[in-house]
């Protein structure tokens, strides 16, 4: 597949206090990792566009927007929630990671490539349309889909495989019949949605320690059939890699080969339903190596697939 990896200096621009985990080494573990492992010759390098407020609009409630944007600090920092705060120039990494999806649309749509990775932070999965939670302050995936849709993408499917519950994708999509949202997690666990399926809502909740063997059940039996039955055009993988075995965020067991698995059988079905393509975004991930390993995996996967 032609893949890009699609990110921005200014991602690492976002920071919060001194210890939290949601920081810019996170992007230079990923950076540090496929340069280390040749694997940067295997892919297109694009630099995130700067995303308009009419972007953000496509899936945010504009007074929501205008408190995020007013609450931006001369210095220090400003709280949004309790996991979540902004810096000065927490507004240019934010501009650039949603941008990072919209670029990823235009250049999939546009058949110049088959899959993209937007390495980008603040992450988004946990904000609603009116609210930021959860180290999330817009909902990146959430954005971009809104933005494939006015582009004339009639049916699209989203995969989130955080450890924790895409809850604020969820609250954005559900009423959409043409977005089916499938969200495996560690339950009980941050952020303790309500589990609740749909027609276009699958979740699909996994006890802790819970492992790669978990994955492939849950996968094939669950989500698959759906998949496969509403016919995506388009497939965007919220890819957290919280559920790592190393990464202490949550209690799952997955591991490298885990997440080499579902990123062929992801690509695999995208073939097989002729999509356009697939469009991940990196949401959790806090171990710092075994972070780089995932991204390098996930991305080495639809490089060579």
């Amino acid at each position: 597949m032609r893949t890009a990896i699609i990110s921005h200096p200014f991602c690492r621009k976002h920071k919060m206090h001194d210890e939290h985990p949601e920081c810019p080494k996170r992007l230079d573990a990923i950076s540090d990792r496929i340069l280390a492992s040749g694997l940067d010759i295997a892919l297109t390098h694009l630099s995130a566009p700067k995303a308009e407020v009419a972007h953000i609009a496509l899936a945010h409630d504009r007074e929501h927007i205008d408190q995020v944007f007013d609450s931006i600090p001369t210095q220090g920092l400003a709280e949004l929630d309790g996991d979540t705060s902004l810096c000065r120039d927490s507004l240019k990494a934010i501009e650039r990671a949603v941008g990072a999806g919209i670029m990823a649309v235009d250049e999939v749509l546009a058949g110049r490539l088959d899959a993209a990775f937007c390495s980008v932070r603040p992450p988004g999965h946990h904000a609603s349309r009116n609210q930021s939670a959860g180290f999330c302050v817009f909902n990146n995936v959430a954005i971009a889909v809104a933005y494939a849709k006015q582009q004339g993408v009639k049916r699209i499917a989203v995969l989130d495989i955080d450890v924790h519950h895409g809850d604020g994708t969820q609250a954005i999509v559900k009423d959409s019949p043409d977005v089916l949202f499938c969200s495996l997690f560690q339950y009980p666990f941050y952020p303790n949605s309500e589990i609740e399926n749909t027609e276009t809502i699958i979740n699909s909740p996994l006890p802790v320690a819970s492992d790669g063997n978990d994955l492939r059940a849950l996968y094939s039996q669950q989500w698959l059939p759906k998949i496969r039955a509403f016919k995506p055009e388009l497939i965007f993988i919220s890819a957290g890699f919280d559920a790592h075995l190393e990464d202490e965020m949550g209690g799952l067991k997955f591991v490298e080969s885990d997440y080499a698995w579902f990123t062929k059988e992801v690509a695999t079905l995208s073939k097989e339903l002729s999509c356009l393509g697939i469009i991940s975004y990196l949401e959790g991930g806090y171990d710092l190596s075994s972070l780089g390993r995932s991204v390098e995996t996930h991305l080495r996967t639809l490089a060579e697939f």
